[in-house]
């Protein structure tokens, strides 16, 4: 991918030279090094909602890809040193490494928590960017992903996940229930209470979730909103599964059985005028994804005899191989920028992992290897980082990563036995 240096945003144009610059993708990237001091309280209210608010801030700029968020054990500076640059002693943060700092201050007022947060410019001792926001005082971390948002666009120009939302499937017993979640997996609803409830999908900017339920019987899928009943929008006394949204939030692609064999649709987001845009007898077709146009579905079909992804319009026309290599390649997922798809393939270890092939040249980069079996991959609504599950430390956990396979982490509130995430395609706004 050819590297792309973004440089720092709102700064005088004499002065972008002396700025820190972050290169998002290529050999010579190098995650910006942060300082960031613990957020400073301006009353009691603040001191109580400041260890939530630390812990997400703290995520949501380490799984960035683009920061190396320092360790505060090493600072030497005077922990009661102010929020302005005339009362911060920057050799002490060039000392430690620190090419950039981040202070935020903290307050609560009512039932608002407000935060205010201040970028410097270690080397010269400037303040690049001063922003504040505000959240329901209950709801510190959702502070902290506006903050982290706001950071990150001052860097790259461009949104974060940071406000987006998740979807995955819990399993708890003989039981599979569907969540919506923050990116980070923090401050999760559930969608469905009891039965076997799999492949949750979300539409642009979260709104609603389709999913395969088995409540009638039988694999239907069902669409409903966060906190609203769910209803059906494809019930055909067959096997369908697998829903994926279009970009416009106004089409759907799924995989309906039929006899022998499985065939893609698609229908408008209420089910309404399917039709199938795949004909292989005795062949399985399953797993659509968009392209980020909507002019194109990759998936899933054992066709050539193993499971390999395809590409084809979103009419059914242009078939065309994708993979070569494995035998055995599935849940493919679209990057929102277009240009890789990514991938679960089983290795010969037969331990499965996870890849991506670029759409154009066909060229396959391997993300995982030897930490355990990782799946079910989904971009973030940017394409740069990838959230997958991963039995790596015991158990399927969600797990985060750059879309170059760097910086693989543990999601935040990550419990219990989690499968088939995916992402909003887009963020939600400010």
């Amino acid at each position: 991918m050819k590297a792309l240096l973004l440089s720092l945003l709102l700064l005088p144009l004499a002065a972008l030279a002396q700025a820190p610059t972050i290169e998002i993708s290529g050999a010579n990237f190098r995650p910006l090094p942060v300082a960031v001091p613990a957020p400073v309280t301006q009353n009691e209210g603040a001191k109580k909602l400041a260890s939530d608010f630390d812990k997400a801030f703290g995520f949501d700029l380490a799984a960035s890809g683009i920061m190396q968020v320092l360790d505060r054990k090493s600072f030497t500076a005077d922990a009661k040193e102010g929020m302005t640059a005339g009362s911060i002693n920057f050799s002490r943060w060039a000392d430690v490494g620190a090419e950039a700092l981040v202070k935020v201050s903290l307050a609560q007022d009512g039932g608002t928590a407000r935060g205010e947060l201040r970028l410097f410019n270690v080397a010269t001792g400037r303040e690049d960017l001063k922003v504040a926001k505000d959240a329901p005082a209950d709801k510190p971390e959702q502070l902290a992903h506006r903050l982290a948002d706001a950071l990150y666009r001052h860097f790259t120009q461009e949104p974060s996940p940071f406000l987006s939302r998740i979807t995955y499937v819990l399993k708890s017993g003989n039981n599979r229930d569907v969540y919506v979640a923050d990116w980070d997996g923090d401050n999760a609803q559930a969608l469905s209470k009891g039965g076997i409830n799999i492949l949750p999908a979300l539409s642009p900017e979260g709104s609603q979730v389709a999913f395969t339920t088995y409540r009638k019987g039988r694999p239907d899928i069902f669409v409903q909103k966060p906190g609203g009943d769910a209803r059906a929008v494809v019930s055909e006394g067959q096997m369908a599964t697998g829903a994926s949204f279009s970009p416009d939030g106004k089409r759907i692609a799924y995989s309906l059985a039929e006899g022998e064999s499985a065939q893609i649709h698609v229908a408008n987001a209420d089910g309404s005028g399917a039709r199938a845009i795949t004909d292989t007898p005795y062949g399985l077709n399953t797993s659509p994804t968009w392209s980020p146009d909507g002019k194109r579905i990759a998936f899933v079909s054992n066709r050539g005899g193993s499971p390999q992804i395809y590409v084809m319009g979103a009419d059914g026309s242009g078939v065309r191989r994708l993979t070569f290599q494995g035998n055995y390649n599935q849940t493919p997922d679209w990057s929102p920028r277009g240009d890789l798809i990514v991938f679960t393939a089983r290795d010969e270890r037969n331990a499965f992992d996870l890849f991506t092939i670029n759409v154009d040249t066909g060229k396959v980069t391997r993300m995982t290897q030897d930490q355990g079996n990782n799946e079910e991959p989904a971009f973030s609504p940017n394409g740069r980082l990838i959230l997958f599950t991963s039995t790596r430390d015991g158990g399927s956990k969600l797990y985060v990563m750059t879309s170059e396979g760097n910086n693989q982490m543990p999601l935040r509130a990550s419990k219990g036995t989690l499968l088939t995430p995916d992402w909003a395609p887009l963020a939600q706004g400010e």
